[in-house]
């Protein structure tokens, strides 16, 4: 198994905790990026397989898949155990809605910032951090009485975990009074798959100059 990522890929950062958490024995491979060219030229495979031309793409003999969501559905399934949905049917539509809610309704706060370059003088940049303050005040609550979103840890904490790093990168961090999330970011950081991931984003972003958001 070979996993396609990037230095600094939210998405491949996902893909990579979840290989990590499953214990399986893959190949990570960090595809050509600089901050100026991005990723181009295309790595071969990437271009191949993802017709977006994006990482993270995962390569399992006849399986060549992308997209991480797609990629942790491809791992539940061919390494079940340990398990990273939750095996009730109500507890993993919510694990499954919120692993969709940090991808496609918190991350792309972050893509606002990311094009007005966190500049607090412009109003999408104002109206982006009103909601992420929002979104992290409603995480805060939900985990007031569980230690991981859907109450076991599973894709939906490695999902969040990877998009709040990238938010707070670009300025939209946390407020440290949201104790319960403040709580749920440390027990994040203490497992064994996810720190080094993250602490590599952080080292990449502090290599080329920019400022790594607190861990």
């Amino acid at each position: 198994m070979r996993l396609l990522s990037g230095p600094l890929s939210m998405f491949g950062a996902k893909a990579q905790i979840a290989v990590a958490e499953k214990g399986i024995a893959c190949e990570i491979e960090m595809v050509p990026f600089s901050i100026k060219d991005r990723y181009s030229p295309t790595h071969p495979d990437v271009a191949r397989i993802n017709p977006k031309k994006q990482v993270p793409v995962l390569l399992d003999g006849a399986v060549e898949i992308f997209d991480s969501t797609q990629i942790f559905e491809y791992l539940e399934d061919r390494f079940p155990a340990p398990a990273l949905w939750p095996a009730a049917a109500e507890t993993r539509a919510l694990a499954r809605l919120m692993e969709l809610k940090s991808d496609e309704v918190f991350f792309p706060f972050f893509v606002v910032l990311l094009q007005t370059l966190g500049d607090p003088q412009k109003p999408e940049t104002q109206s982006a951090l009103v909601k992420i303050a929002a979104y992290y005040a409603e995480m805060d609550a939900l985990l007031a009485d569980r230690d991981y979103i859907a109450g076991d840890y599973s894709y939906a904490d490695i999902a969040f975990m990877c998009a709040s790093f990238f938010t707070a990168f670009m300025g939209g961090a946390p407020d440290p009074d949201l104790r319960h999330l403040a709580a749920w970011r440390k027990r994040m950081m203490a497992r064994a798959a996810v720190a080094p991931v993250i602490h590599a984003l952080a080292r990449y972003l502090t290599e080329n100059r920019l400022k790594a958001p607190a861990l």
